[in-house]
């Protein structure tokens, strides 16, 4: 049976049916319609795929929107399970501070230990790029850093001739010198930002190997890598719908 996962983001949230690795009817919410109250626009537009569903399993990084997000499902009598540190089975947290712990990467560990194997790198490109590492020991813990968009909006905020540039201008950039301001902004960007994630990628990587004598497996998912170079194509396996797959797979443990 199949759960709707919700995966609350900072800016938008992420929801799917989910069986296995299977996701159906993915779609997105905008995060700040829970600031006040719970939606009933949302309620509207999940009501289809509840209907489906054996319960909803969700996580999010958006602590204040919980409990309008869980009012707005609980006209549906279906059970809502949240994914934290504390209920994350079948995954140890070899982690000082576990509650310190994205939920949506610690569902992308479980994802990773569940259906593509360990050692693993999984890198999500959202609001905040993050490194989670995951072992024969668990979660071990990862890297967090800026993304794009933050990059982008802070380039434009602190300077006072730059336009600020939407994510759609910064895909398939490929001129080596930029020609105007824009076009030098875009490479900057996209140049910038995919040898950030390279460079972290390349040093998590050689300690890992190192450590486990096997080259780990590196997964990335979220928005942003749409704008990275084509190169990185064949550096990592992308999964667009990473977090709902774990979402899914960690309410199926805890039967």
């Amino acid at each position: 049976m199949s759960h709707l996962c919700i995966d609350v983001g900072n800016t938008s949230i992420h929801y799917g049916l989910v069986f296995g690795q299977n996701v159906q009817s993915a779609g997105l919410f905008p995060t700040h319609n829970f600031d006040s109250a719970p939606s009933p626009e949302f309620a509207q537009t999940v009501a289809p795929l509840v209907a489906q569903a054996e319960g909803v399993s969700y996580c999010s990084v958006v602590p204040t929107t919980n409990e309008n997000l869980c009012a707005s499902l609980a006209e549906f009598t279906k059970p809502i399970f949240h994914l934290t540190y504390e209920t994350c089975a079948g995954l140890d947290l070899a982690y000082p501070k576990p509650q310190e712990i994205g939920e949506d990467r610690i569902a992308n560990a479980i994802a990773a230990q569940e259906f593509y194997g360990i050692p693993a790198i999984v890198i999500d490109m959202g609001t905040a790029v993050t490194f989670d590492i995951i072992s024969s020991q668990g979660y071990e813990g990862g890297i967090i850093a800026p993304g794009l968009a933050v990059m982008t909006h802070y380039l434009h905020e602190q300077t006072a001739l730059l336009p600020e540039l939407k994510p759609e201008d910064l895909i398939n950039v490929e001129d080596a010198i930029g020609k105007s301001t824009t076009d030098a902004m875009k490479l900057g960007l996209t140049v910038g930002f995919s040898g950030m994630v390279q460079s972290i990628l390349d040093k998590v990587s050689d300690g890992l190997a190192e450590r486990s004598g096997a080259n780990p497996v590196v997964l990335s998912t979220g928005g942003s890598v749409a704008n990275l170079t084509k190169d990185w194509a064949l550096k990592s396996e992308f999964v667009q719908d990473l977090t709902l797959i774990g979402l899914g797979e960690a309410v199926k443990r805890q039967k």
